[in-house]
Parts: structure tokens; sequence; C-alpha cells
């Protein structure tokens, strides 16, 4: 018997706020976890559910930083008048290389950092970003025939299967 006794944690168990429309209007090519600074109110907001990225896109400024922009985090219910102004900013934490090679491909590929999904690692709230090329109208009418092409197959599979 080895002494190796530990559960593989589950990687969507702690999703708290995912972007579906990041998958349906761009193609993601790389995928970074970063950390985020917030504001207690927030946290709690955050761990209800009070969170929407569906509209957010990070930008990297002048002083190589990266922020976090457009997305709502709805006032805390138990707060009180410190609460957060809920559509701000808020700053990434990554690694200062990170950002400078994020920097460079997005100012000569044409390519933007979209947030994909908001979770827990360890009780910190994380931030899994891609860089992302916008799909045309073209590729958006393949996706979804791919996916209604894998549905009609899944369906087949599971008739056949129940005979």
């Amino acid at each position: 018997m080895s002494g190796n006794n530990k559960k593989k944690k589950d990687p969507g168990a702690g999703v708290l706020a995912s972007n579906r429309k990041a998958h349906r209007d761009f193609h993601i090519l790389e995928k970074i976890e970063a950390g985020i600074v917030l504001t207690g109110t927030e946290v709690k907001s955050i761990k209800q559910g009070h969170v929407s990225i569906q509209e957010g896109y990070v930008h990297i400024d002048d002083r190589m930083e990266a922020w976090l922009v457009g997305s709502t985090i709805q006032p805390y219910d138990h707060g009180n008048v410190f609460n957060h102004n809920q559509t701000r900013e808020r700053k990434l934490l990554l690694h200062h290389k990170e950002i400078e090679r994020l920097y460079g491909k997005i100012r000569e590929k044409g390519l933007t950092i979209v947030p994909l999904k908001i979770y827990l690692v360890r009780g910190k709230v994380k931030l899994k970003i891609g860089l992302a090329k916008g799909k045309n109208v073209v590729d958006k009418r393949d996706t979804i025939k791919k996916r209604e092409a894998d549905r009609d197959s899944q369906r087949a599979m599971r008739s056949h299967n129940q005979r």
C-alpha cells in the first residue's frame, strides 16, 4: 500500500464564474493564471457568485501593469458605506516577464487578452486569462456545425448503446 493517498482535485470544482462567450467569439491561443488585487467586500461577493466577466478584457498600460477592465462585481449584500465600486479596474498579478511577453504579442499580432474564468485556489481568487484572436462569422459557423455534429454523434451512440 502506497503512502500517497491524496485525492486529486477536480480543476473545475472551484469555478465561480466563466466567460462562455470567449470561446464562441475568439480562438484562445494561450491560457495564463493571474491573481487579482481585490478588497474584502469584493472577495466575499465573488465567493457568493455575484461576478460577471462576460464584457471584460485585460489592458496593459504604459507602466507594464495588467488591469482587468469591464468586469462587474456586485456590491456585497452585508457591506456598509465602505462597499466597493462594482465596475472599477482591478490590477492583475503577473510576473513582469509575462506582462512584457503579452504586451509584445498584442501589439504586433493584433491579439487581445480576455478573461476566461474566475476560480478559487487554496482560498485565493484567481483569474484564468487567454491570449485570443477574434473569430470571423465563417469561423463561428464552423464551430456551431462542429458542435452540432458532435451532439448528433453522441445522440446516435447513446441510442445504439441502449439497444
